[in-house]
């Protein structure tokens, strides 16, 4: 179910950040996400569920893996197919790729962000077992953000 992306992958991607941009701010015209695009999907750091008619992703997830930290800077599951546990699928393959112990970690929104509930992202977080943990720097346009983390005793 969920595949390293492809160079192919990249317009779902795209597609992807249009559905969450009233929530994360611009990124379609954005040439920094564009950018991070590229540069995951050439490293092999970018993962997708696709679509079984091959239309597009279900959804997508940007990482970084370091030793023993593996940090998710970007997961979007297309709106019709949330709660279908393409995010779960797409969170298990970034803990997976922790070799032995260490901690993976997201920013999400802050409690008193606007999306925090409407997004579902913290709860979403929170049912995985991660918890939350020191206000992040703000978000671009001055909105509270949060540290989420996950902490990996074993291998």
């Amino acid at each position: 179910m969920v595949a390293v992306a492809r160079q192919s992958d990249r317009a779902g991607f795209v597609e992807l950040a249009k559905e969450v941009e009233r929530w994360f701010g611009p990124m379609v015209a954005e040439p920094g996400f564009h950018r991070a695009l590229e540069k995951n999907v050439s490293r092999g750091t970018a993962l997708c569920v696709r679509r079984d008619d091959a239309t597009g992703l279900r959804g997508g997830l940007l990482l970084s893996v370091r030793p023993r930290r593996c940090r998710i800077g970007w997961l979007v599951v297309a709106a019709a197919d949330r709660s279908c546990g393409v995010g779960r699928a797409l969170v298990a393959e970034a803990v997976r790729r922790l070799d032995g112990p260490g901690v993976v970690e997201v920013v999400t929104f802050a409690a008193d962000h606007p999306a925090a509930v409407p997004s579902g992202a913290r709860a979403f977080y929170e049912r995985l077992g991660f918890t939350a943990e020191e206000k992040a720097d703000a978000a671009p346009d001055g909105t509270p953000r949060q540290w989420y983390r996950l902490r990996r005793a074993g291998g």
